[in-house]
């Protein structure tokens, strides 16, 4: 069975870093890169256009849409399908908790939960640090991840992880550790 991580976090909470150290890690961890309709900051997405998203609704291959900060994320099963060939095993970003729901509903493979985070202090420090100019919106975010969370008290996590506390390394080490358990590979 395919095999994925989900990372769900505050902004600035490090998924970014831990996937980094994934990646770093073990060859067959990949990031997986949303669909990004919009402007802003490119790295990290496949930027695509209001046709290819009106295509892809079309088709029922929208997996998660997520609107935020002016632009539309898309989680989506062609792009997951193509992170997961060849036995990669892709690390998907999200901050909403129906969004880890649609993923694991909506696509099936073996999917470790993660749960990152971090003090709201610490993402204000953080998110100019890693060049966001809109500190404010990641903030408001923070806070609704917070309540995001607080609303869903009987989500299953695989792992918590406070990455005030906890280096990048670490954090991979014990994501890595919980995906060799459920790898029929292992």
């Amino acid at each position: 069975m395919r095999q994925g991580i989900l990372l769900y976090g505050p902004p600035a909470a490090g998924k970014d870093t831990i996937a980094a150290a994934l990646t770093e890690l073990e060859a067959r961890y990949v990031p997986f890169t949303r669909l990004k309709i919009g402007t802003g900051k490119t790295k990290g997405y496949r930027m695509g256009t209001p046709e290819q998203l009106a295509a892809l609704e079309a088709r029922g291959d929208v997996i998660y849409r997520n609107d935020r900060y002016g632009n539309i994320y898309i989680v989506d099963r062609p792009g997951l399908d193509q992170a997961m060939e060849g036995g990669r095993a892709p690390v998907v970003h999200l901050g909403q908790m129906v969004g880890m729901e649609q993923v694991t509903a909506l696509f099936p493979a073996r999917w470790v939960r993660v749960l990152l985070w971090c003090s709201k202090e610490t993402t204000a420090r953080r998110s100019p640090q890693r060049g966001d100019t809109d500190t404010a919106a990641r903030l408001a975010a923070w806070d609704a991840t917070q309540a995001d969370l607080a609303a869903h008290p009987r989500a299953q996590w695989e792992l918590r992880v406070d990455t005030d506390t906890t280096a990048p390394r670490e954090a991979a080490q014990r994501i890595d550790d919980i995906v060799r358990t459920m790898s029929p590979r292992s």
